[in-house]
């Protein structure tokens, strides 16, 4: 059965550097001034500016491909462009060494300088003229572009590019990509989780190979994806939940996870994991009883039951779902729908229009995050979660970690993220006050952004100066967990 996964796999996915149809990506529009997460199929468009665009010249590129918006004469269309990094080096070599004797003190903005009307604008595009040639024909009649001085003709030349020549640049949909897209324009979605603090969770969690990882995901499933995409296939990552109703981890769907990845993502309520059926067994259990036997079981379960496990596992996504939100989905979060978010920047009039169709099971990856097996379950309770992640701003950290670290083996580590100190600093008091944990500390990632270009470098001026804080350290038996052992 698992040569039969793979193969199948394999042949949805023959080159996982290439785009494919069904699968996902993040679309780059303009260097950043609109992000859109799409999946790839022969309906699916997306509208820059006044043009809807279709995506089917996407499927097959590499990623990182880019692309840039033409008028031929059947309309508007995305043409790759093949870059030239030896012609870019060399005019940003000429630009370094050039004196600047000019300056703007001169330049007054009465909007006379240009020579063009939008109707000559208008009569070059009927006549078939690219991008390009219109943002040239611009600077040819630009009575003040001379004077300018070079950095000013820069900006000029970008902006007109936005405008004339959109550019689109087709990325992987990847824990970073995904969180920093999330983060930049709407970090409420996944907690006001920035990407270095994301890197140091599953650092200070010790998250790697073969590792069995509980993680309690309330920011959307960035957690419980990049913890995934870090374990490769191997290990297995369980989100627990508190309650009847799991939380949504409607993010793992963009990561572009094959099977072997998704059957490794699975959930279990904290009853489940604490109950009271599970407490005695005649013999341990080993590490490897959950083997890739019980990965096939569930992807036969995944055939034969896929409308009922849709219908669950989108129930609780839809409830983020809301109407006329430009960054959020527009559809249902199902896997027989084309998905697609869109993330625009402040200046966009927000009235853009997705295609979502349903498509016929083009490409399907199996879902993440099934219930867990009795197998699993029994296995974790008699050896222990090899690490713990607690990303959950909507909960009591105090008390729900004293309830979590049982499910702990010893001398595993654990992190807990929370987007404000007090939370943390009442758990780790508590923590110290019990000896439940050692090598207790509380870091507050810092980054700086810079902006990198020939004789202006330095740090933005508009930058996140907050990633929250981390509360990590080592579960350690205590006195009351060697009384109950003897």
């Amino acid at each position: 059965m698992p040569v039969e996964i793979a193969t199948s796999e394999t042949a949805e996915n023959p080159n996982p550097r290439t785009t494919w149809e069904g699968c996902s990506v993040l679309l780059d529009i303009n260097d950043g001034d609109r992000l859109v997460f799409a999946r790839l199929t022969p309906s699916t468009t997306v509208k820059i500016g006044d043009k809807k665009l279709s995506l089917r010249p996407l499927v097959g590129c590499p990623f990182g491909s880019l692309f840039r918006v033409e008028t031929g004469p059947k309309g508007a269309f995305l043409a790759r462009v093949v870059s030239t990094p030896t012609a870019d080096d060399a005019k940003g070599e000429e630009f370094c060494v050039k004196d600047e004797v000019r300056d703007n003190r001169a330049l007054v903005d009465n909007n006379k300088a240009q020579g063009l009307s939008g109707e000559d604008i208008d009569a070059m595009r009927r006549e078939g003229a690219t991008g390009d040639e219109i943002v040239e024909a611009l600077i040819a009649n630009s009575s003040t572009f001379e004077n300018k001085t070079s950095f000013s003709q820069e900006k000029y030349r970008l902006r007109k590019q936005k405008k004339y020549a959109p550019k689109v640049l087709v990325r992987r949909p990847f824990a970073r990509s995904i969180c920093e897209a999330y983060f930049k324009k709407y970090p409420d979605r996944i907690g006001f989780l920035r990407v270095d603090t994301l890197s140091l969770l599953l650092s200070l969690a010790n998250v790697s190979a073969y590792s069995d990882v509980l993680v309690v995901d309330m920011v959307g499933g960035i957690v419980t994806g990049a913890v995934a995409e870090r374990l490769g296939g191997t290990g297995y990552v369980c989100n627990t939940h508190f309650g009847a109703k799991p939380y949504s981890t409607a993010i793992v769907r963009i990561f572009n996870f094959s099977r072997e990845v998704c059957c490794r993502i699975v959930q279990s309520s904290f009853d489940d994991l604490s109950s009271a059926e599970c407490n005695n067994f005649e013999e341990p259990i080993p590490q490897n009883a959950i083997s890739s036997d019980t990965c096939s079981i569930t992807i036969e379960v995944t055939k034969c039951t896929d409308t009922d496990s849709a219908r669950s596992l989108t129930h609780s996504s839809e409830e983020n779902i809301v109407e006329g939100d430009p960054c959020h989905l527009n559809g249902q979060l199902d896997t027989n729908r084309n998905v697609m978010i869109d993330c625009p920047s402040s200046s966009s009039n927000g009235t853009h229009e997705t295609s979502v169709s349903p498509s016929e099971n083009v490409c399907r990856s199996a879902n993440p995050g099934r219930q867990a097996s009795l197998e699993a379950i029994k296995s974790w309770k008699q050896n222990g979660f090899t690490s713990m992640i607690v990303a959950a701003p909507e909960l009591d950290v105090e008390s729900i970690i004293q309830d979590l670290l049982p499910l702990l083996s010893y001398s595993s580590p654990f992190a807990i993220y929370h987007q404000y100190l007090q939370p943390l600093a009442n758990c780790m008091h508590k923590l110290q006050a019990g000896k439940l944990a050692i090598n207790l500390q509380i870091l507050e990632p810092w980054t700086r952004e810079y902006q990198v270009l020939p004789s202006r470098t330095h740090p933005h001026m508009q930058m996140s100066a907050f990633g929250g804080y981390i509360l990590s350290g080592i579960r350690t038996c205590s006195s009351v967990d060697c009384a109950q052992g003897n």
